[in-house]
Order: structure tokens, then sequence, then C-alpha cells
């Protein structure tokens, strides 16, 4: 994943109607941290983040950095948490955990489904994907923007765990390795063989006419 290009302002008003303030302004406030420097609060342009997000295609994506006019102004981050508006989904506020090159990270990368399930192309069944996406631990430079499951060979009745997902190499996954990903679900068509049905009704129907049987014979 390559690390987007990022300007911001440093701010000093942090109480809740300064942050009112930049959003009405088209800006949202962020705060900075992590083990290299204390905390500190940020503004983003807003719509310039939100472009980073959508391209990025995840929550989290590495940035670098610049803050105007300050003393260590290049810094090298991860995005941590978005906070959004549950209506309007407008940015309310961005942590940023800044990082080093050198030093393992964990993050959410999206998973992307690919190939024609054999369970749903041929026997019927429903591709329900569980986890949308997985946590993963490497280096900066190794994050990938996605983790890629082919599920062509996946039968009804059947899942890809976390255990049996493939990572590009020197990326690992923190999830429980027993948690499922992806299944295919046998449909209830599949389930049920046929003529059965027929027969448990022509067995029924047999049982009620043979009392009626015995009546007729008896006048």
């Amino acid at each position: 994943m390559k690390s987007a290009k990022l300007s911001v302002n440093s701010r000093t008003a942090t109480r809740r109607s300064a942050a009112k303030k930049l959003r009405r302004e088209g800006r949202a406030p962020a705060v900075i941290y992590g083990k290299i420097a204390d905390p500190q609060a940020l503004d983003v342009d807003a719509k310039e983040f939100g472009n980073l997000v959508s391209s990025a295609g995840t929550d989290n994506f590495l940035c670098d950095i610049e803050v105007a006019g300050d003393e260590r102004p290049q810094r090298f981050a991860i995005v941590k948490e978005i906070q959004r508006h549950p209506l309007s989904q407008q940015i309310l506020h961005i942590d940023f955990h800044e990082i080093r090159h050198d030093e393992e990270i964990e993050a959410q990368v999206p998973i992307d489904i690919v190939g024609d399930a054999y369970g749903v192309k041929t026997e019927g069944g429903l591709l329900e994907t569980v986890m949308h996406e997985v946590t993963v631990r490497c280096l900066p430079d190794k994050l990938p923007s996605v983790i890629e499951i082919d599920v062509t060979e996946l039968h009804a009745g059947h899942a890809i765990h976390v255990s049996d997902v493939v990572c590009p190499e020197g990326v690992k996954l923190s999830n429980e390795p027993s948690l499922a990903v992806v299944h295919v679900v046998e449909s209830k068509a599949s389930k049920t063989e046929p003529g059965e049905g027929e027969g448990e009704g022509e067995g029924e129907a047999a049982k009620a006419a043979a009392p009626a049987e015995d009546d007729a014979e008896k006048k």
C-alpha cells in the first residue's frame, strides 16, 4: 500500500465549540499520537481527506503528513479511526497513529473475494461472506491494500477459515485461526432428495384411505 500525502494544520483550541466551527468551515478535527511524541491536535480538510479514504478503499491507510508551521513538520502515520455522523456520514474526527518504517503495525485490511464458487455454480448453494476485513500485522511497507480469497474450489456446506487464508510475504493475520471468513450455504432444495416429498405424501394418503376402505367392506 502506498502512503497518501496529506497537509494538516496544528490547532490549540480543542473545545467542542471549536470543533463545531471547524466542521462548518469544511475541516475535520484530528489528533496524532504514538510513542515518538506527545499527542498533538490537528485539523484536516474534510473533502480532501474523504477523497483519500475513497481512493484507499479502507479507513486504515498510511499517510505522509505535513504539519504546517510545526517544528517537526514531517510525520509518518496510519489512520487508526474515523468517527462519522451516523446519518450524514460527515467526518467528525480522525485519529492518526504515528509509526516508524522499521516497526510492525496492525491494521484492518478489506477482503476481496475472487472466483466463482463451485458450491454456488454447480451445487446451487449461496455464498456468504462472514468477515469483510481481517487484521494483519506487518511492516508498513508490506501493508497490502486488500487480501484476496479465491473461492473457486469452495463446495456447498464448506467454509474458508482464517487459517486457510494465504497472505503476501511478510504479512501475518492476527484474527482467531478458527473463524470462518466465507462459506457456501447449502440450499434447501439440495438437502431434499428428488421425490422425497412425494413419497411422504403418498404414504400419508394411503394411511388415511385404509380406514375408509375397511368401512366400505363392512357395509
